[in-house]
């Protein structure tokens, strides 16, 4: 069990044969393990993405054909879409990622839109996107987007370093203290994301 009481995907759990045979399958690319744990999870029932890892029906077979050739992964791939009020957020979450991504791989632009659309869920992040543990989401993080990660260099949690970032591009402080470190929120924002 992972610490939010669901059985977990990771190793050992239910998934793990999953993992093992995309793993086996990896090309040999940026995010092959990221996007087999994402994948494993969603699987499994966990995290909160939306089928084909909210890339849609067009994009996700190209995902798993380029990352884990010769692996067919059944998969729903209908698009929910958002309703109008939430698609100005998800356009300025995914152009905050976009605008930040190292620029090694194309793999860094489908992650941006699967970090922006588990972004739309109320978990922690690294859950909403299936991942195993915060550690996976650092690593996304910094191999994906290095310099909005770098700016990161408290360990805030990241739905909420993301949000704050947006707020401070638009001149918009919510925070009354003069610091985080005498914030009555500061564990909300700092604390463990279990």
């Amino acid at each position: 069990m992972n610490p939010t009481g669901h059985a977990s995907a990771g190793p050992g759990g239910p998934g793990a044969g999953l993992y093992g045979l995309l793993m086996g399958r990896a090309a040999g690319l940026p995010n092959d393990d990221l996007f087999a744990r994402m994948l494993v999870s969603q699987t499994a029932g966990q995290g909160a993405l939306p089928p084909g890892l909210g890339l849609g029906p067009a994009v996700f077979p190209t995902l798993v054909k380029r990352h884990f050739p010769g692996f067919h992964l059944p998969a729903a791939l209908a698009d929910p879409g958002l309703d109008g009020e939430r698609r100005a957020e998800r356009d300025d979450l995914l152009a905050l990622l976009l605008e930040s991504r190292a620029g090694q791989d194309l793999s860094e632009l489908w992650m941006a839109e699967i970090v922006t659309a588990a972004c739309m869920a109320n978990d922690h992040l690294w859950q909403d996107l299936g991942l195993w543990s915060r550690a996976d989401l650092t690593r996304l993080m910094l191999e994906n987007f290095p310099a909005l990660a770098a700016r990161n260099d408290r360990n805030m949690k990241w739905k909420k370093f993301l949000y704050k970032q947006l707020c401070q591009q638009e001149g918009i402080y919510v925070c009354r203290s003069p610091s985080c470190e005498v914030c009555v929120d500061y564990a909300v924002c700092f604390g463990p994301e279990e």
